[in-house]
């Protein structure tokens, strides 16, 4: 009996996936994404960020990635390096961070690929880097 509830234990366990569930950013995000005043986006290659606080820009920006699906990765071990963080901000505090790869400390892939989408929207913004 113990062995049989153990092997069904496993199977759970491999199902599920230690709990990680396949998500978009407003289901990560709790908040209302409509509330968001500015997006700080930081090229993880050279360190340069843009501010965005145009309301119709941050609008856009979120229109493009808040469809796209975050499926956990297999395996979660650290690892180096990122192509972009964004940060969301609700009247000039924080609400939510994340990477093209990582949310809430897990590792993720996403559908479609979010990297081309952010980094063709991070090179195409008449903003100054800071």
């Amino acid at each position: 009996m113990k062995k049989s509830f153990a092997f069904i234990y496993l199977i759970l366990l491999i199902v599920t996936g230690c709990g990680l569930e396949t998500k978009t950013i407003p289901e990560f995000y709790k908040g209302n994404l409509d509330q968001i005043t500015k997006v700080v986006i930081v090229d993880g290659s050279t360190g340069y960020k843009k501010t965005l606080t145009d309301p119709l820009v941050i609008k856009e920006f979120i229109d493009k990635i808040k469809d796209i699906k975050f499926i956990p990765e297999k395996k979660q071990e650290d690892r180096e390096g990122w192509r972009y963080s964004v940060t969301l901000f609700q009247d000039d505090e924080e609400a939510y961070q994340f990477g093209l790869t990582q949310v809430n400390e897990n590792y993720y892939y996403t559908n479609p690929d979010i990297h081309p989408i952010v980094d063709d929207f991070y090179k195409s913004l008449n903003i100054q880097e800071e």
